[in-house]
């Protein structure tokens, strides 16, 4: 089995409706996350720009194959 990992990005986009997405990860790359990622970390509302922290599936190489949720960044 392998372990989730936590990620941090900045919202790119997000739809209100269809409650997807796609964020930046702080190495520059685009990641997109479904609604079930969003409705998993129970948010309600996103803004481009707010920091987000991910919990991810990496696959067999250690790359991102799945957001599993999507929560705010608190200090």
């Amino acid at each position: 089995m392998t372990e989730l990992k936590q990620l941090q990005a900045t919202v790119w986009t997000f739809d209100e409706v269809d409650r997807r997405g796609s964020v930046i990860l702080d190495d520059g790359g685009l990641l997109d996350f479904g609604a079930d990622a969003f409705d998993a970390g129970g948010l309600r509302l996103l803004r481009p720009g707010q920091r987000v922290r991910l919990s991810v599936d990496p696959d067999a190489d250690g790359d991102v194959a799945r957001v599993n949720a999507i929560t705010i960044l608190t200090l």
